[in-house]
């Protein structure tokens, strides 16, 4: 992999002190969008994340076509014929979507991920404590394609690189826009896209993103993403934290209880604890009882 992509060095400050700032007024629960300075960078081009998407292991690669709808099920989404070297190079012309997940199995990539995440983990670690599992995911986007309604179980933080995309969030822990099921059944090994409803767009937030500018996106926040007229790229470096952990434990063990018949109350959202029922999932699945 070094033969690949060789030596960089980056050691510009990616957020500045404004940046921070508002970094620090958002999180861990409000989205926001921030600037940052990383316009350009040799592991970023085109033909370098063509070379990254042929090395990463194959469940770390996903294209498809771009002209979904916001709504559609994983299990309906079509291949679009095409490698993933293809599909990134041609991204002009490709129609299609594509991402490169756990980009930290590279090392040089890895080495770029900790560095932004540096920039900003004191601000992180004060309130959720130790970032943890940090991962970095790479998006490649043909104009206009579609990123469906989905969420997410990291803290995000998704930087515009080239192109313009917009993005719709939706409060984050509102059963309204993700049932309490959904969430069970994701952190039971289902699927993270959600049920969507066209009345839930005017209650969005719509967040216009250009080279430059980034956005904070909570752990859990519902969105779906619409790129713009050009092809995209984006970075979108992620970690999770203890709170995050016992959230999603708290969520398998509801799910666990609703099929025995119980009707189980949600989590709490930060800054509240979902320590006994993350607790009670981990007892669960050390004795081989969960599921």
């Amino acid at each position: 992999m070094n033969q690949l992509f060789g030596k960089y060095s980056f050691r510009q400050q990616v957020f500045s002190e404004d940046s921070r700032q508002k970094f620090d007024a958002c999180y861990p629960e409000q989205s926001r969008v921030l600037d940052h300075n990383m316009l350009s960078h040799e592991l970023l081009t085109l033909e370098a994340l063509a070379q990254l998407g042929t090395v990463l292991p194959g469940k770390s690669v996903e294209y498809n076509p771009g002209d979904l709808p916001v709504g559609i099920r994983p299990e309906d989404v079509p291949d679009n014929g095409m490698t993933i070297g293809d599909t990134i190079r041609l991204i002009d012309r490709s129609a299609s979507w594509a991402v490169l997940k756990n980009i930290e199995q590279v090392p040089e990539y890895e080495a770029l991920l900790i560095s932004l995440l540096a920039e900003i983990r004191p601000i992180l670690e004060r309130k959720t404590g130790q970032m943890l599992k940090p991962q970095g995911f790479i998006f490649v986007s043909s104009p206009d394609a579609v990123t469906p309604y989905h969420f997410d179980p990291e803290h995000n933080i998704l930087l515009q690189l080239r192109g313009e995309k917009w993005m719709t969030t939706f409060p984050a822990g509102n059963a309204r826009f993700a049932a309490d099921e959904i969430h069970e059944g994701y952190h039971l090994g289902g699927p993270r896209n959600l049920v969507w409803q066209d009345d839930f767009e005017a209650e969005g937030t719509k967040h216009h993103l250009t080279p430059g500018k980034a956005i904070f996106v909570p752990v859990m926040a519902p969105h779906h993403v619409r790129n713009g007229p050009e092809p995209s790229i984006s970075l979108s470096i992620t970690w999770r934290s203890d709170w995050s952990f016992e959230e999603a434990d708290a969520r398998a063990f509801n799910g666990w209880l609703r099929k025995r018949g119980i009707t189980p109350e949600a989590p709490g959202r930060f800054p509240a604890r979902n320590r006994a029922k993350a607790l009670g999932w981990r007892v669960l699945r050390k004795i081989g009882v969960a599921g």
